[in-house]
């Protein structure tokens, strides 16, 4: 009897309920015909409800190309720097009485939204790819000149592997990549590799670039270690592809400048200088670092719940404001005060793809002949001899080739983001001398916007050469068409941490590109313009890659 009553009353209810609904639907209907639309007085243009034009964000993982391989270990080492409490959201009130202004984070948000609103719409970036400069071929490769050599016919399963661990890892979630060629059934970190060349780290055109920058940003995270080595905090992220990735955590807000006392040593590493320095190197096109996404990192399930290392374990407590936090062993910089935390688990950082690992592709680590003296008071050679270059030009590798004007395109790159952390570079060695200089450790760039450091640029003032395709690249980005801030906006715009860089930072970019252009400009009113823009389209050319197409025919 008292489950037929209750029976009874709940559909009693759900009539009611119906017919309330029914009732105010009704209404509605009624007050939209009794009092029409009255016309707006406003003049004012809408707000577009997206003003960068950007893609949803989506927290999809793609997980469908799975593979057994992992040859992925290190990326590059780094002398580290002081490391500051990490708050993403923190911020300051903005000045609007004439004094200094510093935004939040999301203050940038919208100020980068207004300026990319007032374009005409058309991609410059895109424009810019298209532009002649950006399409000069590279020579036509041979065996020799591809990083690794793939058997076509090949497909990869658990058993290539080799590698017993991974096969019986619970975590990965074993789901093979299927496909109609054994191509299609690589990774995308995987593919990237095999499209290491002598010449260029990626194509300009690859499409696996933003797939591999996706996955960066998307995949699931199963496991977490800390790199070895460094004065500052890094991990090794681990996907379940097998693919693996660097994580820079952040360390300090958009709008801080490095301190006026502070010494290039112990600047602060930036995550958003790792990610913006990967689209300036492309926009440069060099493309000569490995492909970097910011990405925000759940502390608690990406970090702590997975992690094996018990050492990084160890450092997580609970802040007073009940934020997550850690802090990881390293040489420097790796205690309490210096802690990463969240908000409140929430942390900002930037994944870089790891380089193929050392095992199956040994770099050589080149000392930089313009490498500072990282000592308070003692200056190095270059700083003291104006007549450097010439000393430089007789020693091996750099009496030859095109080492020295690689060093000089990594010194532009430099400058612009302001980096004078440049102590050792490296390459394949696989492809001996005759090859590009890879761009590794940014994090030390764009700590100052307003000031520029012309000792970076002694390379390029005391050798007064440059080659001649970078020197047109850069007085392309120059013009209105291809601004390379704007460039440089959009493109940064696709991140999902947008906005990565400040808006001074961006206008700094045009400011020093300038300065750039016009210290070459006085080395050809002094030598010439034969004598300093090495024309890289043709002789050089001619010159040391005709002896790379005399090899292949030998071959």
């Amino acid at each position: 009897m008292l489950r037929r009553l209750q029976t009874l009353l709940q559909r009693k209810f759900k009539i009611l309920l119906f017919f309330l609904l029914l009732l105010a639907l009704l209404m509605h209907m009624a007050l939209d015909l009794a009092l029409p639309a009255a016309p707006s007085s406003c003049s004012c243009i809408p707000k577009a409800a997206n003003p960068l034009d950007l893609p949803p964000s989506s927290p999809l993982v793609s997980v469908q190309k799975k593979l057994s391989l992992r040859i992925l270990q290190d990326f590059s080492g780094s002398n580290g720097s002081l490391e500051k409490g990490s708050h993403s959201l923190e911020g300051r009130p903005p000045a609007g009485d004439g004094s200094k202004t510093v935004l939040r984070d999301r203050d940038f948000k919208h100020q980068g939204a207004g300026v990319k609103s007032a374009w005409t719409g058309r991609s410059k970036m895109a424009a810019l790819f298209e532009h002649p400069l950006y399409k000069i071929p590279i020579p036509e490769l041979v065996k020799k000149d591809k990083l690794f050599s793939v058997n076509p016919k090949k497909k990869f399963t658990l058993k290539s592997s080799g590698s017993d661990e991974w096969i019986s890892s619970s975590k990965a979630e074993m789901v093979l990549p299927t496909g109609k060629t054994p191509y299609d059934t690589y990774p995308t970190w995987l593919r990237f590799h095999i499209g290491i060349n002598r010449y260029e780290l990626y194509s300009r055109q690859d499409p696996i670039t933003p797939t591999l920058l996706e996955e960066l940003a998307t995949q699931k995270i199963i496991g977490s270690v800390q790199k070895p080595g460094g004065t500052q905090l890094k991990l090794i992220m681990t996907f379940p592809n097998y693919g693996e990735a660097l994580f820079k955590p952040m360390k300090q807000t958009r709008d801080q400048e490095t301190p006026a006392d502070f010494f290039y040593f112990s600047d602060f590493e930036r995550h958003n200088a790792e990610i913006a320095a990967f689209h300036l190197d492309r926009i440069l096109d060099f493309r000569r670092i490995p492909p970097v996404a910011g990405r925000l990192v759940n502390i608690t399930k990406e970090i702590r719940d997975i992690t094996t290392d018990k050492k990084l374990a160890r450092t997580f407590f609970i802040s007073p404001a009940s934020n997550v936090c850690f802090f990881g062993e390293c040489s420097y910089y790796c205690s309490t005060e210096h802690a990463l935390c969240g908000k409140p688990d929430q942390l900002e950082g930037s994944m870089a793809a790891l380089l193929p690992d050392k095992e199956l592709a040994k770099r050589h680590s080149w000392r930089s002949p313009w490498r500072r003296s990282y000592h308070k008071s003692k200056k190095a050679e270059w700083e003291l001899n104006q007549n450097y270059c010439a000393q430089v030009r007789k020693t091996p590798p750099y009496d030859s080739g095109s080492r020295l004007l690689d060093l000089i395109d990594m010194t532009v790159l430099d400058f612009l983001m302001g980096n004078m952390d440049r102590h050792h570079y490296e390459t394949f060695e696989k492809f001996g001398n005759d090859t590009f200089l890879l761009h590794l450790d940014n994090g030390r760039g764009f700590g100052k916007h307003s000031h520029d450091e012309m000792s970076i640029l002694a390379p390029l003032q005391q050798c007064c050469s440059i080659k001649k395709s970078t020197f047109l690249r850069l007085q392309l980005l120059a013009t209105e068409p291809y601004r390379l801030s704007d460039i440089m906006r959009e493109a940064l715009a696709s991140d999902r941490l947008s906005p990565v860089l400040s808006e001074p930072h961006l206008e700094a970019l045009d400011r020093r590109l300038q300065r750039v252009l016009d210290m070459v400009r006085v080395c050809m009113a002094k030598g010439g313009q034969k004598e300093v823009l090495v024309d890289d389209m043709g002789k050089l050319k001619q010159g040391i890659w005709q002896r790379q197409e005399t090899r292949s025919k030998k071959a």
